[in-house]
């Protein structure tokens, strides 16, 4: 078969596979991309609210793309990015519900008042609020697609009327992803529209298991991770002797009573941390204050066996 056969075939092929739709069932990674979709943008959007937020996938459908915006006619914003490595547009959108609740939350709303519910235009707030939400969740799909495609979102135009949020033939088919936001006991919705057409080239990669993808790995999503982990704050205890008392005796104690321990300012001290034993230490004293010098680490392995094989 010549080279040009071949892409005559490809070619064909593609369309029948465009005609019929793809099998969203075959492709395991769409399902993780938009999973991951989600938690970034809970994660982002918690870290810009007081209030509790949660973010879920609502439902992954292939229909056609007409029938995807009709439904959010006069009761959206929607906003069209253009994806140079894929040479097309996909779509981005909130519905009245999630945009309402966002200002709310974002501008310190405890939920308290009734939810607005009318279907007046948009105001310039609620406009600037959804674009710069826009640019978060392009970001994140851009992270969350890395494992099988390296594409850049940018920013086309932003539309409330939906029969202008064109992408292609409206009667094309597409992929859509509904999210679910739940902040404030309220919902709102979110929605990404993608042609299939960008789908098609590559249902190879989006058909591999998520088992086997090892490039999905997000180094910046890992740093963050290992950042926010390092800034947590722990307490750790210094535990010079312990000393075991039946109940009687802790009942018998009396204000002004002496323990005597065996300890001396030479005795090692233990370090831990929830009950977990981490460090041998020595105590001194620098500047008036008692401080504890690291010695060795605590052997997980010979506590364990003191546990279990005590004497």
């Amino acid at each position: 078969m010549t080279a040009q056969a071949k892409t005559e075939t490809n070619w064909i092929r593609d369309k029948l596979l465009d005609a019929s739709g793809l099998s969203l069932e075959r492709l395991p990674m769409l399902h993780v991309i938009f999973e991951r979709l989600s938690t970034s943008c809970a994660d982002h959007l918690r870290h810009q609210a007081a209030s509790p937020m949660y973010f879920t996938v609502k439902g992954i459908e292939s229909r056609r793309i007409t029938d995807v915006l009709d439904g959010y006619e006069a009761n959206a914003i929607a906003a069209v990015f253009h994806a140079p490595e894929w040479d097309n547009h996909i779509v981005i959108g909130l519905d009245r519900a999630f945009v309402y609740t966002m200002v709310e939350v974002l501008y310190g709303g405890d939920g308290s008042e009734p939810p607005v519910d009318t279907q007046r235009p948009f105001s310039t707030i609620e406009m600037k609020m959804a674009q710069g939400i826009f640019g978060q969740i392009a970001r994140a799909l851009e992270v969350a697609f890395s494992a099988v495609s390296q594409v850049r979102f940018n920013l086309d135009r932003i539309e409330t009327r939906m029969d202008f949020a064109t992408i292609g033939r409206r009667t094309n088919q597409a992929v859509s992803a509904k999210f679910d936001l739940q902040a404030l006991n309220r919902n709102g919705e979110m929605f990404v529209v993608i042609p299939q057409s960008v789908l098609t080239p590559m249902r190879n990669a989006l058909a591999s298991s998520i088992t086997g993808e090892a490039g999905g790995r997000d180094p910046r999503w890992s740093n963050q991770i290992q950042k926010e982990v390092k800034r947590t704050n722990i307490s750790v205890s210094a535990i010079l002797e312990e000393k075991p008392l039946t109940l009687g005796e802790i009942a018998s104690l009396r204000v002004g009573q002496v323990i005597q321990l065996h300890a001396t300012p030479k005795s090692r001290v233990r370090l831990q941390s929830s009950n977990q034993n981490l460090f041998w230490c020595s105590m001194g004293q620098s500047d008036g204050k008692y401080v504890l010098r690291i010695d060795d680490v605590v052997d997980q392995k010979d506590e364990f066996l003191d546990a279990i094989l005590p004497g």
